[in-house]
């Protein structure tokens, strides 16, 4: 009888309570009355019960919806809240957390940003929402596009808000909005993004390990400001190159790399064994379209290789890889349009009239770097604090993304080297994606998240992620959102191809058996690099 009675203690409080979101609301607050919830340095400006479909959002700096993302008019009724954080007096961050009125799994799941991007972005609020997650995001502390870089002037505190506080307090405010609301604390509290958004994941990772129990950094642009400098290295490159002559070095490459791996699918599952020169397309005498002249040969030498340090030859970034050229138009200067790089120089250099052309690779890099590296920088390998506490991490990049995926790579081995080769392994992933662009610029999609609730909730490690390659009806690129595969993934088109993405430095291998389109008949296997 005592076994049978301690058998239905242990059901009820596994299986029926996480799930038990009546008696959670019972306990929990009414929506509207979360407007008088005290909370340091914040006011609570909007509570809104939302109902089912009824949703009225007309962002201001990004779309209400993205290609795999639900339609904001079809989420389920949830609670909305609004706020304002303000810290420090020059700060306004405003943050907003959504949680189901039901079906609430009892767990919170963050959302970043991209670029500088002074807005929530709502679409991954929606897809969050839309599983049944209590979700929050915020506008890091400014309003304004994501190329908008001149609020720094004059506002130093947005700069720190912006670097890293306004994700941290938007996390403890979430966190006691939902506990308001539900009358429990979530079991469970996950970081999912990429880009930016990668970035902000590994910043809370360092700075405040308790946060999150899980984070994904997709793509992370975690070496700010030399990241900067090398886009303007890369656009310094591009003048020399013509657009089409980017794609025809593109087609060489494939060309020379695609069957490396034993597989014709048309990318490269591993660049680093990919060593084409770009002095093999020279022309032989005059210039032509399938050629490259000596200046366009150099030029490309020097997106591959990266910036260097004029002075002491450090490597300052990454290079790009092979089978990334597609990308480097994103680089291309216009008469309309100035590098964001060059407009952050200008702005750290107090100089209106600096001209990125002439940027020096030395004394200019450094200068940004002892102003604002310790704030925007989220390079520290010294993750003990959060593994220490069962924290999981998972990396992702893509190997065609033009932001230098080897900088993801040294992060991680950065942190192999600290924490050592076992530590990491209990605690820290890094998926390498073929063929990927940047974040979701691609056809691939891929449950990242699904892996990373299994390993941070049932302890179960991911070996190997499926993604799916989606296709339009004519084959096209899509915009995806490769780290929140859903239902909704439906508006992308059939699957036409699965692959698994193996942990670095893993890569997949294919068997010689069935077809080359079925994730089923690839293994796992150490890269002979």
């Amino acid at each position: 009888m005592k076994r049978y009675l301690r058998f239905m203690i242990f059901l009820f409080l596994h299986t029926i309570l996480p799930h038990a979101d009546a008696q959670d609301r019972r306990a929990g607050a009414t929506c509207e009355s979360l407007a008088g919830l005290p909370l340091p340095d914040t006011t609570i400006t909007l509570t809104q019960t939302v109902a089912a479909g009824a949703l009225d959002i007309h962002p201001k700096y990004f779309p209400a919806s993205l290609p795999g993302t639900p339609p904001l008019k079809e989420l389920p009724a949830f609670c909305r809240v609004a706020a304002d954080i303000r810290p420090t007096k020059d700060s306004d961050i405003k943050i907003e957390v959504w949680m189901p009125l039901s079906g609430w799994n009892g767990k919170f799941q963050s959302v970043g940003n991209g670029a500088l991007s002074g807005a929530i972005w709502y679409p991954f609020l929606a897809e969050n929402l839309s599983r049944g997650y209590a979700t929050a995001g915020t506008d890091t502390g400014h309003e304004g596009k994501p190329s908008d870089i001149t609020w720094v002037v004059g506002h130093p505190e947005k700069v720190v808000d912006s670097g890293y506080r306004a994700i941290h307090e938007m996390t403890v405010k979430a966190k006691a909005i939902i506990q308001a609301f539900y009358g429990n604390e979530p079991r469970h509290s996950y970081w999912s993004s990429c880009s930016t958004g990668g970035r902000q994941g590994l910043m809370e990772a360092q700075r405040f390990p308790g946060d999150y129990d899980g984070i994904i950094a997709g793509a992370p642009g975690n070496f700010v400001t030399h990241k900067l400098a090398s886009d303007i290295w890369i656009e310094q490159a591009l003048f020399s190159i013509p657009e089409e002559k980017v794609r025809m070095i593109h087609k060489a490459v494939l060309k020379a790399c695609d069957t490396l791996d034993g597989v014709e699918d048309g990318m490269i599952e591993d660049p680093t064994r990919c060593h084409v020169d770009p002095s093999q397309l020279q022309c032989k005498q005059s210039d032509g379209a399938n050629c490259l002249t000596t200046a366009e040969v150099e030029a490309a030498r020097r997106i591959y290789a990266g910036p260097q340090n004029p002075r002491t030859g450090d490597q300052i970034f990454p290079g790009l890889e092979p089978g990334s050229e597609p990308g480097w138009v994103q680089y291309r200067a216009t008469p309309d349009s100035e590098p964001l790089g060059a407009i952050y120089f200008k702005l750290v250099l107090g100089n209106p009239n600096w001209d990125f052309r002439t940027m020096n690779f030395d004394t200019d890099v450094a200068f940004a770097d002892k102003r604002d590296g310790a704030i925007v920088n989220a390079v520290d390998p010294n993750l003990k604090p959060f593994v220490s506490r069962g924290g999981k991490l998972i990396l992702f990049h893509g190997w065609s993304d033009p932001s230098a995926p080897l900088n993801t790579i040294n992060y991680y081995n950065s942190v192999v080297s600290e924490l050592g080769r076992a530590t990491v392994r209990d605690s820290v992933r890094l998926f390498m994606i073929p063929g990927q662009y940047h974040c979701g610029d691609g056809r691939w999609l891929f449950d990242v998240l699904g892996a990373l609730d299994n390993w941070s909730e049932h302890g179960k490690a991911p070996d190997r992620i499926v993604a799916s390659r989606y296709g339009n009806p004519e084959g096209q690129l899509v915009r995806s959102i490769p780290f929140q595969l859903s239902t909704w993934s439906s508006v992308l088109g059939k699957v036409d191809r699965t692959r698994p993405l193996c942990p670095y430095p893993q890569i997949a291998k294919y068997t010689g058996h069935g077809s080359t389109d079925e994730a089923a008949n690839f293994v796992c296997t150490e890269a002979s690099r």
